[in-house]
Formats: structure tokens, sequence, C-alpha cells
């Protein structure tokens, strides 16, 4: 393979959120890539230098392959899951174009959390106790017998939920609301699939630890925390995220290396045993308990707003390592940048997102509200990623989506960072803002 086949120029960037937005700062601004075209982006990363956008819908495959030919892209890389699970990957790379995110067949381990138990099962990878229903008499008994035994209850969408499909449950009348939930409006044609998964609740504080791979290598980033509930001291309801930290002070980088080994090495493994190797990003979304960590749930993406804490902290160029997993050659660019074992590099300091969400999130968000202090935000040091803004006529910010920013501090520890993402958080302002203000509080640092 030639040196510019190894050093990605041009990239196509599918999405058009926060995620993808920290995806694009870092990949166009890193040393060799000339262009860098999101489809179908949004007003904020079109604003990245280096980086234009092209409209069309990220789930219709041909237009994904179009916006590719189109670009003359040397790679592509896909930011949500939902065009993951739509076969977007199997179109790209049918279409001769390298793709860094799995097809839809080992993306299932996301689209499906009944498919994740039956990989972990295989692959010996410890979960909580569960079980998958296609109605809700049977999940009701299993969420019974779980509450008989005094275990408290979680309450799962099998399917895509954009973060929102689980349901921490306190008691039972608790879970079946939920099971019910989740069946009104249940589709007529899978009405013999898994719909719902229960399982057993654990306790313990949770990690998310993401790695790049391909048939050859893992390696993970920075290990974060993301905080799933509306509120402060975790109340309300569960959100696509509302925060994230890294480092961890209680996961320290011997025990991501540990994790890796332990779950998401025999999770890949078990994935191409099975004839659909994953080319791409294998989130563990695991829970410390006191009896070692447990895998909750798997992502087959970067999480959001992981990624907005976890890329800053890269200390090793990304765009040649997904480039080298889309094309099955991970291990041999590790050793090129001189990686060893299961770590990315990474800088000593610390990163602290807020995410700063709309009136009505999570259930109906209001749109339309004026967003002030962005810049005042910036100017201040804060790093700010767009989720769900666009620009009016006027220029002013406009909100319209649940996560309108996360703004993000950096500093050499986690106090510090803490601090300076909550002055960057109280710069920005609009009508009917959420935001928690306890992200990373309490780490003893």
């Amino acid at each position: 393979m030639d040196a510019i086949a190894r050093k990605p120029r041009r990239i196509l960037l599918v999405g058009g959120g926060g995620r993808e937005h920290a995806l694009a700062v870092r990949l166009a601004g890193e040393p060799g890539v000339a262009a860098l075209v999101a489809l179908p982006g949004s007003d904020a990363i079109a604003g990245v230098p280096g980086v234009s956008v092209v409209p069309g819908d990220p789930l219709d495959a041909s237009a994904v392959v179009a916006a590719a030919r189109a670009a003359r892209v040397d790679f592509a890389v896909i930011g949500p899951e939902a065009p993951l699970a739509a076969g977007v990957a199997d179109a790209l790379v049918a279409a001769g174009i390298p793709t860094f995110g799995p097809t839809a067949a080992a993306a299932r381990i996301e689209s499906s959390k009944a498919f994740c138990h039956a990989i972990a099962d295989a692959a010996g990878v410890r979960m909580a106790r569960a079980g998958a229903f296609a109605a809700p008499g049977p999940a009701l008994a299993f969420a019974a017998e779980l509450s008989a035994g005094g275990r408290g209850i979680v309450v799962k969408a099998d399917g895509l939920a954009a973060g929102k499909g689980v349901t921490v449950c306190d008691t039972l009348d608790e879970a079946g609301l939920a099971v019910g939930a989740i069946f009104v409006g249940a589709r007529a044609e899978a009405a013999d699939a898994p719909r719902v998964v229960v399982e057993e609740r654990l306790r313990g504080p949770e990690a998310s630890v993401i790695v790049l791979a391909d048939e050859t290598a893992t390696l993970a980033l920075p290990a974060a925390r993301d905080h799933k509930r509306l509120g402060d001291g975790d109340a309300g309801p569960n959100t696509g995220g509302m925060g994230a930290y890294s480092p961890l002070p209680d996961l320290p980088d011997a025990d991501v290396a540990r994790i890796v080994a332990a779950f998401h090495v025999p999770l890949l493994a078990e994935l191409a045993r099975r004839g659909t190797p994953l080319r791409g990003a294998l989130f563990a979304g695991l829970i410390l308990t006191a009896d070692g960590p447990v895998l909750l749930e798997c992502n087959a993406r970067f999480g959001d707003p992981e990624a907005q804490v976890m890329l800053p902290r890269l200390a090793t160029p990304l765009a040649p390592l997904l480039l080298a997993a889309a094309q099955g050659r991970l291990a041999a660019a590790a050793s090129d940048a001189g990686i060893v074992g299961f770590l990315l590099p990474a800088t000593p300091d610390a990163a602290v997102g807020i995410v700063l969400a709309a009136a009505g999130y999570p259930d109906a968000p209001r749109v339309g509200d004026a967003v002030a202090g962005l810049p005042e935000a910036e100017a201040g040091g804060g790093l700010v990623f767009h989720a769900g803004t666009a620009h009016d006529a006027a220029g002013t910010w406009r909100v319209r989506g649940g996560r309108v920013v996360t703004v993000v501090g950096r500093g050499p520890d986690l106090a510090a960072a803490r601090a300076a993402a909550e002055r960057a958080a109280d710069a920005v302002t609009f009508a009917g803002l959420q935001r928690r203000h306890d992200i990373a509080a309490g780490t003893g640092v």
C-alpha cells in the first residue's frame, strides 16, 4: 500500500451532532488532512476551518455514497448509530470506500440489546442477569422474579433509543410502567422479535471505555464517565447524556488495559467468529461493582458527550488510525506510530464537559430560543461543541435540538477542568436552559 493511501487527505464525516462537531474539529486540524466533508453537518461544523457541508439524509445509503464519490474522499467516518443500523457502512464499503464504522450486522451489538447479551454470553463476558422478551407478560414475570429476590430492575428498549431507552426502576410498579411504555405502538411486523430487555440492577460508578478496532488491533481512547440523568445528584429521567469527564481517578490506565483485554477483545473475537468483524469504534459501557467491572451495554460508535472530553486528550494523530482501521491494518499503523499495548497515548491533563439542554428536554424539547454567550465561553478557554443549534437569517444561534451544546473545560487536573467548564457554561444563556452543576464533582482530586 502506498504512502498516500496511508495518509488521509480527504474525509467524509457522516452526522451533524456534538460528537461529529468534536470529530470535525479534531480531524480537520490534523497534519495532512486537506479537506473534511460533513453530511449533513451543521452550521457549527461548517464553521470549522477546512470543513464543508453537503445536504443529504445520513440514513440514505445511496446519497451518502454519492456524496463520498463526488468529494473524492479517501475514507468515511460514520458518527451516529442510526446510519450504522441502516447499513450505510455496508453501502460505502461495497462502493469501494474504506469506512470507519461497522456493518449493520456488526452494529447489532448496539442496535439490539438482546443481541449484545448473546454476544457477551458466547464470548464469556460478564453482564447483569437479564432476559429478552417479545411480549409484556413474560417481561413482567421476570421483573417480578428479580424484585422478589431483592434485586433492583432495569428496563431497556431492545432497539436504538438515542440513549434514552433505559429506565432504572426502584419498584416493580415502575418496571411495569416502563415495560408497558416500550410496547405501546410496537411494530406488528416484528411481533416475534425481542422488544424489551429486563436486567438485574447493579450498583457502582459507571465508566465508558471506547476502542478503535479492526481484525488486527484494539486501541483504547482515554476512559470517561458520562452522567445520564437530567438533574443534579442523578435525579430525573435518563437522557442522551448531560456531561462527561476524563480521566477517571478510580480507573487508572492499567485497569483500562485489563478491561480491554477482558471485555473488548473477546467481544470483537466473537463478532469475527460469526463472520461479522467490526471495523470502527466499540464502546463498552461498564459498571464498576464491588465484585469487579460488569458490562452494561455496547455501542458501535464514539459516545456523545464522551467524545467531546476524550478527543481533546488524545496525544496522537487520529485520522491515520481511523483510516487504518477502515482498511483492516490498525496493528501496522499503531506500530508505525510507536503505540504499544492497548492504550492510545493521552495528554496528562483533564477535561470536563457540561451539556446545556433545551427547555422540555428530554421529552419535548423546545426549539427556536436564541442562544447567547458562545463567544464568551470560548474566549474564556472553553471548547464549545454544538449538538442542536442553527444560525437564523440574522446570524443568531438558535436552539434546534434537545442537547444544544457541550461546553468543555480543560485543566491540569479534574478540579481545575471542572472549574473551567463551569465558568464557560455560565457564560451561555438561552430561555429554559437545563444543565447539571455536579459533573465531575466529588472525584477526590
